[in-house]
């Protein structure tokens, strides 16, 4: 996530509002206000609750984002952002869809956000494909720790706080998604109930919907390789950005390939599948940042792990006979 930092003149309610000023700063230059990771290819379910259970298993993944590694601040103890994420969705055939949910935990210095999310996805097919219908609910909650605030007025009472304080709203986001055998496009949109996070002062911090955009397309070059096309939109309704990128995959064991994110950096992606099955996979990228790097470091991390276990969408008939009980 880039971190832009918002300045006004502190006079008058300019110096209570510096609290707000700071909970802003947690926005980068296009608004978004949700963590950014590069390999969302293998992440879809986080920004499209459609995704739910379509990859036909059940699907563990972990993913830990280093943002701007080396980073110094030139005040206090606070560091670069950092981003954690567990998430689990399954198909449920009982339900004619897929169910799932995700944790996830976002450091931008003083401040913590943090999201406890389940998705539903209803699944109805259409021709050659299947057209998936989500909804997630959950709560999303925002901690801010003052001790890491400088005070430009050490006499203002509101300045003068300790600890930590948070807060939790509910959160809500729809989603749709067409998938065919190598194709998939998706459109999900979140923070519909625009949580909002003010800590006892008069201006709010509110989270705005935001618009998530994701397709992809595989060609199979030979029996062994193969690539993935893909592209990723965000929008919050005001300004655009957008992810390009190609992956190469090697006998469906090892991946390549590179992305670039629009305005801020160059994404170079590894990845490989282990245990004989191909269900255990390990992920990296590495960012190599292009834009305003006198303000950053030039490079971010992200490692993913993920797990997959076949589900069954299939019942098998019992027959019973007399000679033979079950």
């Amino acid at each position: 996530m880039d971190i832009e930092l918002y300045l006004m003149p502190v006079h008058g309610m300019g110096k209570r509002l510096f609290f707000m000023l700071m909970l802003l700063a947690s926005q980068p230059s296009w608004s978004q206000q949700d963590p950014q990771f590069t390999q969302y290819m293998f992440n879809n379910f986080y920004f499209n609750p459609a995704f739910a259970g379509t990859e036909g298993v059940m699907k563990i993944t972990a993913i830990h984002r280093a943002q701007w590694m080396g980073y110094s601040p030139t005040y206090g103890d606070g560091g670069a952002p950092t981003t954690e994420l567990i998430s689990m969705n399954m198909p449920m055939p009982m339900l004619k869809g897929g169910v799932g949910g995700y944790f996830v935990y976002d450091n931008l210095g003083a401040i913590t956000n943090m999201e406890l999310q389940a998705s539903y996805a209803y699944y109805v097919p259409v021709r050659n494909g299947r057209l998936s219908l989500g909804i997630r609910a959950g709560m999303i909650s925002q901690e801010v720790d003052f001790s890491k605030f400088r005070a430009i007025d050490p006499n203002d009472p509101l300045l003068g706080r300790k600890g930590s304080e948070s807060q939790f709203r509910p959160d809500l986001a729809f989603g749709a998604l067409y998938r065919k055998e190598k194709f998939y496009l998706g459109a999900g949109i979140n923070h519909l109930t625009q949580p909002s996070f003010d800590f006892g002062l008069s201006q709010q911090n509110k989270l705005k919907p935001h618009l998530y955009v994701t397709g992809s397309y595989f060609y199979d070059m030979n029996f062994d390789l193969r690539f993935q096309f893909v592209g990723f939109v965000k929008s919050d309704l005001v300004k655009t950005s957008f992810d390009l990128g190609v992956l190469a995959y090697l006998r469906n064991t090892m991946w390549g390939g590179l992305s670039f994110r629009q305005s801020d950096a160059i994404s170079l992606l590894l990845g490989y599948s282990f245990l004989e099955d191909k269900s255990l996979s390990l992920g990296y990228s590495l960012d190599y940042v292009v834009n305003d790097q006198e303000a950053k470091e030039a490079t971010s991390h992200e490692f993913m792990l993920s797990y997959t276990i076949p589900v069954s969408t299939s019942r098998k008939k019992v027959i019973r006979t007399p000679r033979f009980r079950y």
